[in-house]
């Protein structure tokens, strides 16, 4: 998950979709790339509207995001936020450290999902084992257990996880339930950037296969097996509007674990933008 730099605040803003057809809807978010802190306080902006929604992103830069409950670690991911060589952000969801950057990320919310968590992962997640179906790689649930041990998401494979072949894990997925609502985050591992993959973990990526698809012909994929297979009612694109980019900008500050580089002084290529300024372009 491409390049950053300073905080920025939303000045300009998508006007809100007009209303669509009457009914039940999910409400589909168009793909954004966007910083770390944006990401995660617009999933946790989403969580508490207490209404269905999707949506894929990718990132503006490398991004390393801790779990909710992921307190100790490295002190050498301080230093690589503070140096500018990516952003480190504490995510909603539990679960390990995940490297962004060469991968694409899904955001769920599911209100009144099924209180047994194994059954809201298989449910939430069958949309994604019949996309990779349909490309071809099969994909099945991890079978270790859960632990905070290892500090990378993909060192293990959980019943959260999705795995292929011989145990490689594709998708590493993780929740955070809230007054009975569900948020799943996971990410879809693409080209992981190896040398930083290993700067930061201490080890080599996945070698996964390549998929035959990329780009918007993979999100494509995605979103057909999600309209067929999600728990929820129909998707419905639906753009943020000025008032919600605001009101979830409120809450970035609380997802950053290092000053933005620009604030501690450090030059970092590019410019951070705010999803105002990244929707026309992403869309």
């Amino acid at each position: 998950m491409p390049a950053s730099g300073t905080k920025s605040t939303p000045a300009v803003a998508e006007a809100p979709s007009p209303a669509g057809p009457p009914g039940p809807c999910t409400r589909l978010l168009p793909t954004l790339q966007l910083g770390g802190a944006w990401q995660m306080a617009l999933d946790d902006w989403l969580l508490d509207q207490d209404r269905p929604a999707l949506r894929l992103y990718r990132w503006q830069r490398p991004c390393l995001s801790l779990g909710r409950h992921q307190r100790r670690f490295p002190a050498a991911w301080l230093r690589l936020a503070a140096q500018g060589t990516l952003e480190l952000v504490r995510r909603p969801s539990g679960g390990g450290a995940v490297l962004h950057g060469g991968d694409l990320t899904y955001a769920l919310v599911w209100p009144d999902p099924p209180s047994n968590r194994f059954e809201a992962y298989r449910r939430a997640s069958r949309w994604l084992q019949e996309a990779f179906l349909d490309l071809g790689q099969p994909l099945r649930f991890g079978n270790q257990r859960a632990t905070l041990a290892a500090p990378s998401c993909f060192a293990t494979h959980t019943a959260a996880d999705l795995v292929q072949g011989a145990g490689l894990k594709r998708i590493g997925s993780a929740q955070l339930w809230r007054g009975g609502c569900l948020l799943q985050h996971g990410s879809i591992q693409l080209a992981a950037d190896g040398g930083l993959w290993r700067d930061v973990f201490g080890s080599d990526p996945p070698d996964l296969p390549s998929l035959p698809v990329a780009g918007e012909r993979l999100e494509e994929v995605l979103l057909t097996a999600a309209r067929r297979w999600l728990p929820l009612p129909p998707l419905r694109l639906e753009h943020l509007g000025a008032q919600e980019l605001a009101a979830v900008a409120s809450g970035l500050d609380q997802f950053r674990l290092v000053p933005t580089p620009a604030a501690a002084g450090v030059a970092v290529s590019g410019s951070l933008t705010s999803p105002a300024a990244s929707i026309e372009r992403t869309t």
